[in-house]
This record gives C-alpha cells, sequence and structure tokens, in this order.
C-alpha cells in the first residue's frame, strides 16, 4: 500500500514560513526573496550534498498542497494564478490544491495537472492515493495544511530537513497538533542542513 509521506523546510525553532508572504517573498519573512530564500538555500547552494533529499522530494506519484502553498490569493479565483514554479512545476504528476473556491484542473507543461479540492483534507487524499496508484502521496505544505494532515491521523512519515537559524514567529509545525509518537528512522547532517526522517506511529 503506498505512503503517505511529507517533506519540509523548517528552522531549529520550526517555522516553515515567516509572516508577510507576498508573491515575490513566498515565504514571507525569512530573510530571502523568491526561491533564494534561507528555508531552501541548502536545495539549490549544495545540491550535490543533499542529492538524496532532494530526489526523495520529487519521487511521489501524486502531491496535497494547501492554496496558501499555491499562492499568495486569497477569495474567489479573479486571476489566472498558476503558481510559483513558471510553466512547468516540478512535480510532473497530478498536484490536489486544498480551497474553498472551485476551479477547473489546470494543465501544465512536464505533466503536472492541479486539481482543486473544496470537500476537504480527506477527499483530496483519497484523490491523491487513487491518482497515485501503488506509488507514494506527499502533502506538500505548507505547515497549517500538514498539521491538519498529522492531526487527523493520516500522514505516516515526516521528513524534515532543519536549517541552523531562528525565525521567532511565523507559520509552525505541530502548533494545534495533538502529541504524537514518532519513531526516528533515519538522520543525516549536511554543512547548510539536518534532514531527519520520523515515522509516525499509532
Amino acid at each position: 500500500m503506498s505512503r503517505v509521506t511529507c517533506g519540509l523546510s523548517i528552522t531549529a525553532d520550526g517555522y516553515s514560513a515567516g509572516h508577510n508572504q507576498t508573491e515575490k517573498r513566498p515565504f514571507g519573512d525569512d530573510g530571502g526573496d523568491g526561491w533564494g530564500n534561507r528555508l531552501h538555500a541548502w536545495m539549490f547552494q549544495s545540491p550535490e550534498e543533499n542529492r538524496s533529499e532532494v530526489y526523495q522530494m520529487t519521487e511521489a506519484r501524486a502531491y496535497v498542497m494547501g492554496r496558501n502553498m499555491f499562492g499568495p490569493l486569497r477569495g474567489a479565483w479573479d486571476r489566472e494564478w498558476t503558481g510559483w514554479w513558471g510553466v512547468d512545476p516540478p512535480f510532473h504528476v497530478p498536484v490536489f490544491v486544498l480551497t474553498h473556491h472551485p476551479r477547473g484542473p489546470l494543465p501544465m507543461v512536464g505533466g503536472t495537472t492541479f486539481y482543486f479540492v473544496t470537500d476537504g483534507i480527506e477527499s483530496a487524499l483519497g484523490q491523491a492515493r487513487e491518482a497515485a496508484g501503488d506509488g507514494d502521496v506527499s502533502i506538500q505544505g505548507g505547515a497549517g495544511t500538514i498539521n491538519e494532515y498529522l492531526a487527523a491521523g493520516l500522514i505516516d512519515e515526516l521528513r524534515l530537513h532543519i536549517v541552523p537559524f531562528t525565525l521567532g514567529a511565523g507559520t509552525r509545525l505541530f502548533d494545534g497538533v495533538p502529541p504524537l509518537d514518532l519513531e526516528q528512522v533515519a538522520s543525516r547532517a549536511t554543512a547548510s542542513v539536518t534532514h531527519v526522517t520520523y515515522r509516525v506511529l499509532p
């Protein structure tokens, strides 16, 4: 049976984004612009050192993300926003976006199609499982969406990429999540990030 995984870059104090998200600053006040932000610099500045973790983030057969991760827009879809990633997003498989506002499927170059789900996290996960077949489903974030899935007991494996700085405010992993039992199954430190994988126990 397929696993439900989650990969997330967080600060040492557990934040996955700062306040004041904008189109130019997808992760808000985290000290950088665009995808050059500090939280994800390890993916781009040290790709060889972190090759296996970067590959692991792209091996799912379907993805789920919150609307806030798809873009900074709120309310009805009154603008043709197609995500942060340009015409060829890195997913190349179906992506299910949680939203309160209906929108038709959005096919992109390279095999990514965004589907917009208005009836909750379990529906989005069910659709993603069907699309993934025997492959894994990845809950992409942001932290608020991941927290919902963790609280519902729907994530099997949590892959954290811990970056050595603190934010002190923003969107934080585990906020509002009941106590969890985690089994550490892997860890690896590099110069710019520490990768830790936990199995979420029943």
